[in-house]
């Protein structure tokens, strides 16, 4: 009789043991307290900040140039010469008659001396005059001789400081079109595209490059239901699809108030805690900018979350709840109703399992 029993007692256990291990296993997580988040979900796409073409306001030949796809240039480095030795041959030929022009004023005028002459007469009429021995209409005569001299000066003077000021005002622009032919990187960047080497003539206004600035700007599109709830200095959290699940902090430094035409979704600006370097035009990704928080409450990760309800393992068996959901994040579901702190929800591969079904648990964080 007792190794009846003891026979029966080895089945018991291995028909417990073969049901066990023959369930199958569901992924699980303890729901937990913590801070709840309510964050406005967006897409992410990385854009230069700047981007433009490299052009001459002067024309010419090319005759040394330092572009090449891919390299990189500070603001103010040299790029591209144009060829300015006719420029130059022309500002030297100003120059010299900029200076004899001076020269000459230095000299003096003929017209002064016949001034000084002329006066000198007039004051020897006035003396014959006085003395009875000049008609008054003669001296009169002299004196509107020595006004005309006078004016004669005048207009002397005022040419040479016309002449002077052209030759200024003519040295200022052909040395400022002098300095255009030295072309700069207007800002710090990277070059994308050339379209003219040395050797090439090329015209005013002639694209020369194509120059995209180092700097980058990381666009966040928002739905408009969503736009309300954006605020300057929201926190938020970005991942790039090219960098996988890797997530990164960022704030909101910019919102730009119309939304476009046709998707209707506005855009803003993050400022992303993440090396420059890494900011690849091109990228897109997600963000999840936090508009409101809320302490010490239910949390769930959101994958285990179907609609309005959650798969609870409670002893080993599924239960299908209905959940009233608070705060929702990019990853974590707030939970006012129908959960405790503790209780296991299933997160992986919801659709493997059903209501009442016996499971075995692999707890994940």
């Amino acid at each position: 009789m007792k190794k009846v029993v003891a026979v029966i007692v080895l089945i018991a256990i291995a028909v417990v043991v073969y049901l066990t291990g023959s369930r199958p296993e569901a992924t699980t997580r303890a729901a937990w307290r913590g801070k709840a988040v309510r964050a406005v979900p967006g897409s992410i796409i990385v854009t230069a900040e700047y981007q433009m073409n490299l052009k001459s306001e002067v024309g010419g030949r090319v005759v040394a140039s330092e572009l090449d796809p891919g390299a990189e240039f500070g603001a103010f480095d040299f790029l591209v010469q144009i060829d300015s030795t006719d420029l130059e041959l022309e500002i030297q030929r100003i120059e010299n008659d900029y200076e004899a022009a001076k020269a000459k004023i230095e000299v003096g005028s003929a017209i002064e001396l016949d001034l000084a002459t002329a006066k000198e007469s007039l004051a020897a009429a006035f003396r014959l005059m006085k003395s009875g021995n000049m008609s008054e209409t003669a001296y009169r005569q002299q004196e509107r001789e020595v006004q005309q001299i006078e004016q004669k000066l005048k207009r002397e003077t005022v040419d040479q400081q016309q002449a002077l000021a052209t030759y200024e005002n003519t040295l200022a622009l052909r040395r400022r079109e002098l300095a255009k032919m030295t072309i700069s990187a207007p800002f710090e960047c990277v070059v994308s595209e050339v379209y003219a080497r040395p050797g090439d003539l090329i015209g005013s206004n002639s694209p020369i490059a194509l120059l995209i600035s180092t700097s980058r700007t990381v666009e966040a599109r928002i739905s408009e239901e969503n736009f309300s709830n954006i605020r300057l200095g929201q926190t938020a959290s970005v991942r790039l699809l090219g960098y996988g699940n890797e997530q990164f902090n960022a704030k909101v430094s910019k919102i730009l108030p119309a939304a476009d035409a046709q998707t209707r979704r506005y855009t803003i600006h993050l400022d992303v805690a993440i090396d420059q370097t890494r900011l690849v035009p091109g990228l897109t990704g997600e963000v999840s900018i936090i508009t409101a928080e809320r302490d010490n409450t239910v949390l769930i990760p959101r994958r285990a979350l179907i609609g309005d309800k959650v798969m609870v393992v409670v002893d080993g068996v599924v239960e299908v709840r209905t959940v009233e959901k608070g705060y929702e994040s990019l990853n974590e579901v707030e939970i006012l109703s129908g959960l405790e702190s503790g209780d296991l929800v299933i997160t992986e591969e919801l659709d493997l399992f059903r209501d009442g079904e016996r499971v075995n648990t692999a707890e994940k964080s």
